[in-house]
């Protein structure tokens, strides 16, 4: 799967590739190419959806970086290839250059324009939420719910029913939290009836 890039994280990477190869790169860049305006030196774009019909439409960019207000109508675009590599392959055909795929949401706005469709919100950038740390050291169900091994069955139900409530989700409670006490209560109704 290939991996996603900003214009920004695009824009860094061809710098350090330029000044790789080119010597004084980074000084010859002119103010337009770090405004966010494209040149000869910048990245070319493609955006490529699916149609109703199952076929990939394309929308390129090689003049300028695509925008939402106001909407930048891109350099070329097309529709009808059976694949998304050959639809890739049409528009770099087309552009006469090497084009980096972004999102679909460029191709899909523009196709929505020319059916005289105003076009989507732009995606959301909501930073990816932290992921949630771990148990290192799996608990008991007899720990999970605060007992001692060897409580009584009424014991259990009383001290489900107490940690049910102070972890359940629609009483401010952590939904995972709430599972593992369930899964915990499970267990041990099921080692009882055996």
């Amino acid at each position: 799967m290939p991996v996603r890039m900003t214009m920004e994280e695009r824009r860094a990477r061809l710098i350090r590739l330029m000044e790789r190869f080119i010597p004084g790169a980074r000084r010859g860049l002119s103010r337009a190419a770090h405004a966010g305006s494209m040149s000869d030196l910048a990245t070319a774009v493609c955006s490529i959806t699916s149609t109703q019909r199952g076929r990939f439409f394309w929308a390129a960019w090689w003049t300028g970086t695509p925008s939402f207000a106001p909407f930048r109508k891109p350099d070329a675009s097309n529709g009808g290839a059976a694949t998304r590599e050959e639809a890739l392959a049409e528009a770099e055909r087309v552009a006469g250059r090497h084009l980096v795929a972004i999102e679909a949401y460029w191709a899909h706005a523009w196709n929505r324009m020319l059916r005289g469709e105003p076009p989507p919100p732009p995606p959301s950038r909501k930073p990816p939420r932290p992921p949630r740390p771990a148990s290192t050291v799996p608990r008991s169900a007899w720990a999970v719910l605060g007992l001692a091994p060897g409580a009584t069955p009424d014991e259990v139900k009383s001290a489900y029913r107490k940690r049910a409530l102070e972890t359940h989700p629609d009483r401010g409670g952590d939904a995972d939290a709430f599972r593992e006490v369930q899964r915990a209560y499970e267990k041990l109704l099921r080692a009882r009836r055996r």
